[in-house]
């Protein structure tokens, strides 16, 4: 049998995870990101390295023999990137057998702490909701029109060794803001690994998964237990009206959704079993010893 070859657009914190789960099963793997810098730090992995960005396409040698396509990178303003000038050669990839695109869960919109499921018309309330949107729709389509299995996989908050809660309170950056009713999902990387490779091994065009953990739960609640975790005081609340007027544009969008994340397709069609079913083993495992 010849070897599997994923290939990752916007080899990232995401699918760098996935790189690493491949790897073990003795997968070619190949990325790319927008620099140099980008591209060594794929190297350091083990997998092949290519340079793509706006003005920097790839020609289509660098794709031969590709099966597995998997692109994690945010759609722009004027639309998704790697569609604006790989579509064509993707089409053709005559090798493909899976394509997976890494969305988010903000497609979804405010749902005021309700669940949100695949099935459910999407209603973005936020720039990046609908860029990411509009993007699902695009790849969708170039797999309805071009014959490819594409599954797209809306994820919540991903975190993991080096971005999460531990780190927050390590950079001096915590803040526990109280919302009341205000619910976030997330999940780990690894465990958004694993379903990503389950989904692999069984392709299903058209596919929409949310990928999370069981367990929805406010910043605020996360926070505390990180300091417990690290034998600190958790600081006091402050009330989202204060917090709010120093946000960022992007924290604004973040914040003004609250909704639980429905995974059991998930677990169901996948078969997927969370090393991580909430932020608290999940935090225990990042903790440094």
């Amino acid at each position: 049998m010849s070897q599997s070859r994923l290939f990752c657009f916007g080899l990232g914190f995401s699918a760098a995870a996935v790189t690493r789960r491949m790897l073990r099963e003795d997968w070619w793997v190949a990325g790319s990101r927008r620099d140099a810098a980008g591209c060594a730090w794929i190297a350091a992995l083990g997998a092949e390295a290519y340079r793509f960005n706006e003005s920097h396409a790839l020609d289509a040698a660098a794709l031969a023999g590709t099966t597995h396509l998997l692109t994690s990178i945010a759609p722009r303003a004027d639309g998704d990137v790697v569609l604006a000038s790989q579509a064509e050669t993707i089409a053709a990839l005559e090798s493909l057998e899976w394509i997976g695109y890494i969305s988010s869960t903000a497609v979804y919109g405010d749902r005021r702490g309700g669940l949100a499921v695949e099935s459910d018309a999407v209603a973005p309330v936020s720039g990046r909701g609908r860029r990411r949107a509009s993007a699902e729709a695009a790849w969708l389509a170039l797999g309805e029109g071009a014959g490819k299995p594409v599954q797209i996989f809306r994820a919540a908050g991903i975190y993991g060794p080096g971005r999460s809660a531990l780190d927050q309170i390590a950079n001096g950056k915590l803040r526990r803001i109280d919302k009341p009713g205000q619910k976030f999902s997330r999940i780990h990387v690894d465990d958004l690994a694993e379903a990503v490779a389950a989904s692999m091994a069984a392709p299903q065009a058209g596919t929409i998964y949310n990928l999370c953990d069981d367990e929805p739960a406010s910043n605020a609640e996360v926070l505390a237990h990180a300091c417990t975790l690290l034998g600190r005081e958790p600081p006091p609340l402050v009330p989202y009206a204060e917090a709010e007027a120093g946000m960022s544009a992007m924290a604004r969008e973040l914040w003004s959704d609250s909704r639980r994340i429905d995974n059991r397709r998930m677990h169901e069609v996948l078969g997927v079993a969370l090393s991580y079913p909430s932020y608290r083993e999940g935090l225990a495992a990042i903790l440094p010893t």
